[in-house]
């Protein structure tokens, strides 16, 4: 094996462990309000619809990032998601009975299509059209990010504040996409180059500004 391959095997691996983290915060802060017995369920199968949906996107990434506005209409999608995540901080998980399963695998899913848009690239970039470096990626990310989440919901279990940690950082991920996009980083050339790094900093700013009004307008629930 030549320096040069293992260099690459390196990076992706790296690569995983770093872009897994967002991954996993998602899945953790989908999954907390479940009952433990649903949890590992939500996980399996959020993170089998993920992983499959990051193979098809493995094959199709540079040609959907051509697609115009896609990263930023991914930001605005991911946004929401990290809001609605927020959102139900603290509410009473009978309240959704039977859908909460269902919804946090949709959750899952849609968040893990939208983040992996960036992921992708960068494992497919690094790999220089290697399918063996690929699936490698694939199967690295596999396990950081179920055992990460699993790691992730019980942390959040005993630090609370973490909630909004991890919304924070998916929210400052929405906003480096919207940055990303095509058009997006063509406006802020043209405009004030700066906004690249303003812009994700707002979008954290506006989730606290929105969640806080948010929970501040919630009924609260008697244990």
């Amino acid at each position: 094996m030549d320096a040069a391959f293992l260099t690459k095997i390196l990076s992706i691996i790296l690569l995983d462990i770093i872009l897994s983290g967002d991954n996993a915060v998602v899945i953790a802060l989908a999954c907390r309000n479940l009952p433990k017995a649903q949890r590992k369920k939500a996980i399996f199968i959020g993170t089998a619809g993920a992983i499959i949906l990051r193979v098809l996107l493995t094959f199709i990434a540079v040609w959907l990032l051509q697609i115009p506005l896609v990263k930023l209409v991914g930001g605005l999608l991911l946004f929401y998601i990290a809001l609605d995540l927020i959102k139900s901080e603290g509410e009473d998980p009978d309240l959704k009975g039977g859908s909460s399963l269902f919804t946090a695998i949709r959750t899952i899913i849609v968040a893990d299509f939208v983040m992996s848009l960036d992921n992708v690239l960068a494992v497919a970039g690094v790999a220089d059209g290697h399918l063996g470096l690929v699936i490698l990626g694939l199967a690295v990310s596999i396990p950081l990010i179920v055992f990460g989440s699993q790691l992730i919901i019980r942390l959040m279990e005993k630090f609370p504040i973490l909630i909004w940690i991890g919304a924070l950082m998916i929210a400052y991920t929405a906003g480096h996409m919207v940055v990303a996009d095509k058009y997006g980083d063509q406006f802020v050339e043209q405009t004030f180059p700066q906004m690249a790094y303003v812009i994700p900093s707002v979008s954290m700013i506006l989730l606290v500004i929105l969640g806080v009004g948010v929970k501040l307008r919630q009924p609260r629930y008697i244990r």
